[in-house]
């Protein structure tokens, strides 16, 4: 495996003009490969204030929570709702999505540790404002993963996850191929315990590709070295585990499986919200169709938990 680089950091906005003027302004981050954009949010008050970054979760979604296919908007109704309330928020286009698709990595190049790396950078930006009196650190879906990792950083105050996923990568694709025919497990459990051992497989079968393409065979075997459990209870600061009850992409008892981990960890179940933190049935047609109505409203009970624990 090649060696991951590590992300440098350029802080290309003057750090004593943020509190000036406008509320929302675009920042950049630079790293070996190209810059990221981010948008920051600030309230319009001369007071120390707490900022809160925001990390997306997996394939391409982008800092408002949306991807290609669907446009729900959930991380930028978080970004409001949370600036209304008094707390700064920091959301940015992982790289290769959106504004940061010029930082983006040859397929087989990317790591899980190039978004690690990146969400540490801008914790160092926002740690350089001298008018946030403290940071917290807020990971949706596989964010939740690569933030709990980048808030193992002493410049963290505060933790939030929210949907979660509670286990190794690994041991979620084998939970889902288990629904799928009796040959697809067949054929990936071999795959998935070599790929678990740190080796690239050459033949992979016709109608396992899109999952196990040797392009991206390095990204998973990168991925699954981390456990959400043991990485969560490495944490000696305070935690807020947040999961919803109708989520059909992460259950609850992911979120059981993190606060077991993290026994000092505050665990919140909300009623009603799915993935997206919006209100939802179980059903899942009816689910989805969420995915795509960024006119709805986020769960109210979803801020209210989030500020108190901030707060």
């Amino acid at each position: 495996m090649k060696t991951i680089f590590f992300t440098t950091v350029t802080l290309l906005l003057v750090i004593s003009n943020l509190f000036a003027g406008q509320s929302e302004k675009i920042v950049t981050l630079t790293t070996e490969s190209g810059t990221l954009e981010g948008t920051l949010l600030i309230p319009e008050t001369k007071a120390m204030i707490p900022a809160a970054l925001i990390i997306a979760g997996s394939g391409s979604t982008d800092r408002d929570g949306n991807n290609p296919m669907m446009k729900n908007n959930s991380l930028k109704m978080l970004s409001t709702e949370l600036l209304k309330n008094g707390i700064s928020t920091l959301r940015y286009d992982k790289r290769g999505i959106g504004k940061s698709k010029n930082a983006g990595l040859k397929e087989s190049d990317l790591r899980f540790e190039n978004y690690i790396e990146d969400a540490k950078g801008w914790i160092k930006f926002l740690k350089h404002n001298k008018g946030f009196d403290q940071i917290i650190v807020i990971g949706h879906s596989e964010g939740s993963l690569i933030g709990m990792i980048a808030s193992q950083e002493k410049d963290v105050d505060k933790f939030i996850s929210i949907a979660g996923a509670g286990q190794s990568a690994d041991k979620t694709i084998r939970e889902q191929l288990k629904a799928q025919p009796a040959i697809v497990s067949e054929q990936s459990t071999p795959i998935l315990n070599k790929l678990i051992q740190g080796k690239m497989v050459k033949n992979v079968p016709p109608m396992l590709t899109s999952l196990f393409r040797p392009s991206v065979q390095p990204y998973l075997i990168s991925l699954f070295k981390y456990d959400p459990q043991k990485e969560i209870a490495k944490l000696k600061k305070p935690v807020l585990i947040v999961q919803g009850s109708t989520d059909i992409q992460v259950s609850v008892k992911d979120a059981d499986k993190l606060a077991k981990a993290n026994q000092k960890a505050k665990k919140q179940i909300i009623k009603g919200m799915n993935h997206i933190l919006k209100e939802a049935e179980l059903d899942r047609q009816k689910n989805i169709q969420t995915y795509n109505q960024p006119e709805l409203p986020l769960k109210t009970e979803l801020i209210k938990v989030l500020i108190d624990f901030i707060k």
